[in-house]
């Protein structure tokens, strides 16, 4: 006879509270009744708030990083000269800008995080909006936020931490810190650009070969 095998209540028991069965009787005999048990899927919640749709900023992200030129020849100290006329300073400028927009884009965005860094009432405000961003984004996990009886939009909610935090802001010298980050950027990008030598495009590379 061998040992007694288990029915389908005992097999029932084996399963987690609240998991699905799948029962799979088939055209065999009772040894081949199989009981399917999936373990559900625990909820998925993201810790920070999604302040930027993630696909769109990866893949603007990942668009700028496979066009970015190699930083040795845009550092190079040999390729930079000074322009000889106004004619080859606008070509300068035009073909460089062209060319090296991904780096100049880094160099931008390395300059707002110099100023974050190096300004620390800048890094408290920028705390401080961040912070309200989040609890928004937790008080939202449980409920929906409603505010004088009506319904409170994601941009609504990134507007009332703006408010809550511009204060700060105003403390931190926000303001200034915007202008001279593009000024700072416009220097850089336009000395860069004026002085460095075009890069040769392959077309121009095909007619210097000798034939």
């Amino acid at each position: 006879w061998g040992p007694r095998r288990p029915g389908p209540r005992a097999l029932q028991r084996r399963c987690p509270p609240g998991a699905a069965m799948c029962w799979d009787l088939g055209s065999g005999p009772w040894d081949r009744l199989r009981l399917t048990c999936p373990r559900p899927a625990p909820p998925s919640r993201t810790l920070l708030p999604k302040l930027i749709p993630s696909g769109a900023g990866r893949e603007w992200l990942e668009r700028r990083r496979a066009t970015i030129r190699p930083w040795g020849a845009f550092v190079d100290q040999q390729r930079f000269s000074r322009p000889r006329n106004l004619g080859e300073l606008c070509q300068r400028l035009v073909r460089n800008v062209e060319y090296y927009q991904s780096n100049y884009v880094f160099v931008f965005l390395g300059l707002i995080l110099y100023c974050v860094v190096t300004s620390p009432m800048l890094l408290v405000a920028l705390a401080v909006f961040f912070g309200a961003c989040y609890i928004l984004y937790l008080r939202t996990l449980q409920s929906k936020l409603v505010l004088f009886g009506r319904e409170v939009s994601p941009a609504h909610q990134y507007a009332l931490a703006g408010g809550v935090s511009f204060p700060f802001f105003w403390l931190a010298g926000a303001g200034s810190a915007v202008f001279w980050v593009l000024g700072a950027t416009l220097v850089i990008i336009g000395s860069h650009a004026a002085l460095h030598q075009i890069e040769p495009s392959d077309g121009e590379e095909l007619q210097m070969e000798p034939v």
